[in-house]
């Protein structure tokens, strides 16, 4: 019966992976950035923040901070007043001009590569470190999961841990590893245009025969 079962399972999260694949083939990260230390900037300003909300102000902020040092060396007010309309401003910018002093002092002004090392970084966890390892230098460690991913992954019964570490670890042992990637922003696009938080699009779907949480949403 337990084979049986995982049998089921492993079916169910390949026609799960195969839709969203279909749905949503040219998925990708929202965020704009041109290097690492941009990339790791824009996710710690993600955080409770719209990534189109994070682009707009990172627009401005690549051309005053190019460099670690820079943010480094920055006047904490002039850094909080250029990020204010992120939300949780002042903890952003300590978070990152302290991160900044880190990475030049610790790895020579390089944004680090490695899981450990990044999350040993003030204000990075391993949602930040997954997105940056990917993105900035296609180093796939495991599944970053933002608002949406945990959203979606529970109600699609993938999932059901409130907890984002406990959830990774859930996708990390279902999905495969090469779709580890392309799964998390397929996902992200499906919880933002069809999963929504407040009223999921239930008949307009394409995984709602597969979903135990379809239709329960008024």
């Amino acid at each position: 019966m337990a084979k049986k079962n995982t049998q089921l399972r492993k079916e169910r999260v390949s026609r799960i992976t195969e839709i969203l694949t279909k749905t949503h083939p040219e998925a990708k990260v929202a965020l704009k950035f041109s290097n690492p230390i941009e990339m790791l900037i824009s996710t710690i300003l993600s955080a409770q923040c719209t990534d189109e909300r994070v682009n707009l102000v990172t627009s401005d902020l690549f051309r005053k901070y190019r460099t670690p040092e820079e943010y480094a060396n920055s006047d904490l007010k002039e850094l909080e007043s250029a990020i204010r309309s992120t939300g949780f401003y002042r903890s952003k910018a300590k978070n990152i001009r302290n991160a900044c002093r880190m990475i030049v002092d610790k790895f020579h002004s390089q944004v680090p590569k490695t899981m450990e090392e990044l999350t040993s970084l003030p204000g990075v966890g391993r949602k930040t470190a997954n997105i940056v390892l990917s993105n900035a230098y296609g180093i796939v460690e495991g599944i970053a999961v933002d608002t949406h991913v945990a959203r979606v992954s529970k109600r699609l019964g993938l999932a059901k841990s409130d907890d984002p570490e406990k959830i990774e670890r859930d996708l990390m042992r279902i999905i495969p590893r090469e779709l580890w990637f392309s799964f998390t922003y397929r996902i992200i696009e499906h919880g933002r245009k069809i999963c929504t938080a407040r009223k999921p699009l239930c008949p307009e779907c394409p995984l709602n025969k597969i979903c135990p949480s379809a239709f329960k949403f008024k």
